[in-house]
This record gives structure tokens, sequence and C-alpha cells, in this order.
């Protein structure tokens, strides 16, 4: 019965071996992503640049198609244009750069709408803001293997003056440590998973495999490897049981919103019962306190 329910449906279908798949390079690349996005304080930078994705998808989509390698370099474009756009307006005025992202965003949100609907097919507009993990190719696999490889070998690489950059830019700047560089160089990761993903879960959906593992990771470990670990970790469950809900439950759920809500969930029970500052464990600590006082 288990095996039916939680193993046959990987070994009978290639489908989902590759919506597997998929998920399995997403959370080795998007989540330790999301972990520095946190660190830094830009969880909602991740959001608007996924919205950013979307103009340049469409443009891909007009032009091409449903041609991946056309949305993907398309997406890839209008993202790093929208971050580089949001520093130099940050730059030069006297609004912060997350106020930028966000009138970025929403612009760019608008235009990739009004663009994919100008081609008259609503089903395909679906397609890109939510994606559907279970109609990954192999063109999409090598796509999210190829970002899942240059992400992570650019992480280790850039791993300690990113972290340090992160808990104090002035110092790094003071010994010419290029922190501008890094931020950059981050926010490209950021933009190239972002459109990996994006043919999986879809513009809207792609920011909460990275987001939302990352932010329950922290309710659990304070450590940056710990982080690292339970991030992936969460991302891996998550996907494969959201993949297993939708293939079995009778309503054909989509399967892009129903990964990104198991993530939610597992956000919502790392709120209460994380083992780092979860909503239970301050209460008993308090209580622990208390008593010691006493």
């Amino acid at each position: 019965m288990l095996h039916e329910y939680l193993i046959a449906p990987f070994t009978e279908f290639d489908f989902m071996r590759y919506a597997l798949a998929s998920v399995v390079f997403l959370a080795l690349s998007a989540a330790p992503v999301g972990v520095f996005l946190v660190m830094r304080r830009m969880s909602l930078i991740g959001d608007a640049l996924s919205h950013a994705v979307l103009p340049g998808a469409a443009v891909g989509y007009m032009v091409v198609g449903l041609s991946l390698p056309a949305m993907g370099l398309g997406g890839f474009i209008a993202g790093v244009l929208m971050a580089l756009l949001a520093g130099l307006v940050s730059r030069f005025t006297e609004v912060k750069e997350d106020a930028n992202f966000a009138a970025f965003y929403l612009s760019s949100l608008a235009i990739g709408v009004i663009l994919v609907s100008l081609g008259g097919n609503s089903v395909e507009l679906l397609h890109l803001l939510f994606g559907s993990v279970l109609a990954v190719d192999l063109n999409a696999l090598r796509l999210m293997g190829g970002v899942a490889t240059v992400t992570i070998l650019t992480l280790a690489i850039i791993f300690r003056p990113l972290i340090l950059e992160s808990i104090d830019p002035l110092f790094l700047r003071a010994v010419k440590g290029y922190g501008g560089v890094w931020h950059i160089v981050f926010l490209v990761l950021v933009v190239l998973n972002l459109v990996a993903g994006f043919q999986a879960l879809g513009t809207l959906m792609s920011v909460g495999l990275m987001m939302l593992p990352a932010i329950a990771a922290r309710l659990w470990v304070r450590s940056m490897g710990a982080l690292m670990v339970v991030t992936v970790l969460g991302a891996l469950v998550c996907g494969y049981a959201g993949l297993l809900l939708s293939y079995h439950h009778s309503a054909n759920l989509p399967s892009g919103p129903t990964i990104i809500l198991f993530c939610g969930i597992w956000y919502l029970i790392s709120v209460l019962f994380g083992a780092n500052s979860g909503v239970l464990m301050k209460l008993l600590r308090k209580k622990h306190h208390k008593l010691k006082v006493k």
C-alpha cells in the first residue's frame, strides 16, 4: 500500500520522474539562494525579481511561442535589467533599493500580463504565471540542472565574501572587498534560479520554493551550515509531498501551487514548534526562566 502511494507513481510514469528531478534541482540551487536572501533581509526583493522575469518570458513567448530557451533568455534579461535599474535609481536618488524593486516589479507584472494577454490565450498565460511541474520535459531538466550546477559552484566560490557582505558590508567596503560585485553576482544567481523555476512552478510560484523553506529553517537552527541543510531538506520534502498529493487527488490539484502550499504548512509548523525561536519553545523558555528566578 505504501509502495503504491509513495513510490509507484515515480517508477511507472516518466513525467513524475521528470517532475521529481526538477524538484531536486530547484531544492539544491534555489533553496540555498533563499537562505542568503533571508540573511540579507532581501526576502521581498526575491519576490520582486520573480515578477520581473514575466515581461521577458512574455516577449519570448510572443516571438517564438512556448519555447523554453527563448522564454528563459527573455526572463533572464528582464530580471537582470530590473535589478540593475533598481540599483542605479537607488544610487542616484534618495529612494531605498527595496522601494525601487517594489515599483519596478509592480510595473513589470502589469507589462508581462498585458503582453501575454495580447496573444489572446489565457491558458498559456496561466502556464506562465503558475507553471506545470508535471509537464517538465528533458530540455527544462537540462536548464534546471545547469542552473543548479552554476549556482552551487558560484556559491562555493563567493561563500565567504557573501556572508561577510551580508553581516558587515561597511567593513568589506573598507578593506576593498568588492562588496558591490558580490551583490550583483548574487542577484544574477537569484534571477537564474527564478528563470529555472518558472517552467515548473510559474513566475508567481517559483519564489515560494526559494523563500519559504529558508524562512522556516531560521526557526529551527542558527548556524549557516545547518540552515543550508534544513532548508534543502525542507524544500525536498515539500516538493515530494506536493507532487504526490497533486498526482493522487481526484480533483486534479495543480502541482506547483500544491508544492508551495506544503512549504507554507511547513512554515506554520516551524512558527509553532521551531526549536530555535518557535512560539512553543519561547513559551517554554520563558516559563523555565520564571521557575529558575523563583
